[in-house]
């Protein structure tokens, strides 16, 4: 590390009204907070992030009567590091492996921003395991490729997302937690004046990108959906994702999130055959479920409720 210390992953460990296991799947070890009995609901976390992002939701959720898994993706947090596998054909085959891990044969896939890329991948990717979609804070995926390439407002939001495509660079900043990196990304895709940071949910999500090898993973993700464009994997994943998305479908973004501009929501209605129940939330940011976590729960819980069973 940067600043001379030494981590482990047992930080990531973090107690709460939850139950930690490690689970194989795909070649790997996957690390999930589990809480609650019901149909299962996966959830895929953000960038700069780790499970913890979904602490709101475990209780919810699991209230509710849900089985709720909040994973750690490949590379962050407890789960296994790889050299590699950060694509996001890898992405979609961990998460349907982590499904039929914990016994089950499908779920309800909810993702935020990355993780909702990868969820809006599933259907596509991985359709028996995936039973229906929550997308936080990012449109279909080929919506936001378009509008990162053609819409000049979302083209300087990007800038951070560019900024990872840089050699070594990303992976000194994040794994150095006295840089102020992680917290200058989660207080700028945030909406201004966010009441939800503070110094203690800064301070954890920088030391936990300050872990070993989790900065070049996070990296990774981002490099692949740019530099895979110009891949045969990429165009054969483009390919897929044209295939009009048939389970329900719910996306919610902050009416204020800077990193992916509510401008890019519209683009996803072409490529859901199924149903899109999409919503802006007012003075919400990029990080919608840390931020607006009752909100979500009041156009979430219903929406489950009522999926086929």
């Amino acid at each position: 590390m940067n600043d001379g210390t030494m981590r482990d992953a047992a930080s990531t460990l973090v107690p709460g009204p939850w139950r930690h296991r490690f689970v194989s799947a795909n070649g790997a070890r996957f690390h999930v907070a589990e809480a609650g009995d019901g149909p299962l609901v996966l959830l895929l976390h953000d960038f700069p992030q780790f499970w913890w992002a979904w602490r709101h939701q475990l209780t919810s959720l699991s209230e509710a009567g849900y089985r709720v898994a909040a994973l750690d993706l490949r590379g962050f947090g407890a789960s296994d590091k790889p050299p590699v596998g950060y694509d996001t054909f890898t992405s979609a085959a961990d998460a349907a492996s982590v499904v039929r891990s914990l016994g089950e044969r499908s779920a309800v896939v909810m993702g935020q921003g990355l993780g909702a890329w990868i969820a809006w991948s599933m259907p596509s990717l991985q359709p028996a395991a995936t039973r229906a979609v929550v997308a936080l804070g990012a449109p279909h995926p080929l919506a936001l490729r378009t509008a990162s390439l053609t819409l000049p407002t979302q083209i300087q939001a990007g800038r951070t997302f560019a900024g990872l495509q840089r050699p070594f660079v990303p992976e000194r900043r994040l794994g150095d937690p006295a840089s102020g990196y992680v917290a200058r990304i989660l207080t700028e895709w945030s909406a201004p004046g966010a009441s939800w940071l503070d110094v203690d949910i800064t301070t954890r999500y920088a030391e936990q990108m300050a872990l070993p090898f989790v900065a070049h993973s996070a990296a990774e993700y981002y490099r692949w959906m740019a530099r895979s464009q110009l891949w045969v994997s990429g165009r054969q994943w483009a390919a897929a994702l044209r295939r009009p998305v048939r389970v329900p479908v719910l996306h919610l973004h902050g009416a204020a999130d800077r990193a992916v501009l509510p401008e890019t929501m519209g683009g996803s209605a072409r490529y859901v055959a199924a149903g899109l129940d999409a919503h802006l939330l007012p003075g919400t940011g990029h990080f919608v479920a840390e931020e607006a976590p009752e909100r979500v729960d009041a156009l979430l819980l219903p929406w489950l409720a009522a999926l086929p069973r």
